[in-house]
């Protein structure tokens, strides 16, 4: 039987003079796969953080139904909350497939040995009303890196990154160092590798 490992690392730094992360995460290995979930809390401190938590404490709850469902859930408990932008990735082992969805400015970039590619993320956030969203499925390839990162996270931070590092510490580590010490937004970044071993 194929072994699959999947080794996760992430960064997480409120907003500067805040007490409260606006953004709240939440992975898990399941029997035949893996769920990792980001949601940031429109604006920042404790009623952003109150809004992210709800939507994780549903994943939580739910890891094993599809994205679809999750989302439709999630969005669901918003309502009279404040609104939450969303990134949510799945590993189906047994299918070796990923699927993931993205609602706002959560950003996805997948990286494998030929390079990167981000995902432009489905428009909005959620707050209770129903909205198209799109879930984008693909087939894993082994050393293949995902990294989720919510707003605070900036291009011109992502780009002098070393993406393809096959040590997620290293890739967060990498981040800290090109990135600003004082975060001017609630600032996630998750960095997740799939390795299959025969």
């Amino acid at each position: 039987m194929a072994k699959y490992l999947v080794d996760v690392s992430v960064f997480q730094q409120p907003k500067e003079g805040n007490f409260y992360c606006g953004d709240s995460y939440f992975y898990a290995e399941m029997e035949n796969g893996f769920i990792c979930a980001l949601a940031d809390g429109l604006g920042s401190g404790e009623f952003a953080n109150e809004s992210s938590q709800i939507v994780i404490d549903i994943i939580k709850d739910n890891k094993n139904i599809s994205i679809e469902k999750l989302v439709e859930k999630a969005n669901e408990r918003l309502l009279g909350k404040r609104g939450v932008v969303l990134g949510i990735l799945k590993i189906e082992y047994d299918h070796k497939t990923y699927s993931f969805s993205s609602i706002g400015n959560v950003g996805i970039i997948r990286a494998t040995k030929e390079g990167k590619t981000r995902s432009i993320p489905n428009a909005g956030f959620l707050a209770g009303y129903k909205r198209p969203f799109k879930v984008i499925k693909g087939k894993l390839e082994s050393a293949m890196n995902f990294i989720m990162f919510s707003d605070g996270v900036k291009d011109k931070e992502l780009a002098k990154m070393c993406m393809k590092n096959s040590d997620v510490h290293e890739i967060t580590k990498s981040y800290v160092y090109v990135s600003e010490e004082e975060k001017k937004d609630d600032t996630t970044l998750i960095a997740i590798r799939y390795t299959e071993q025969p």
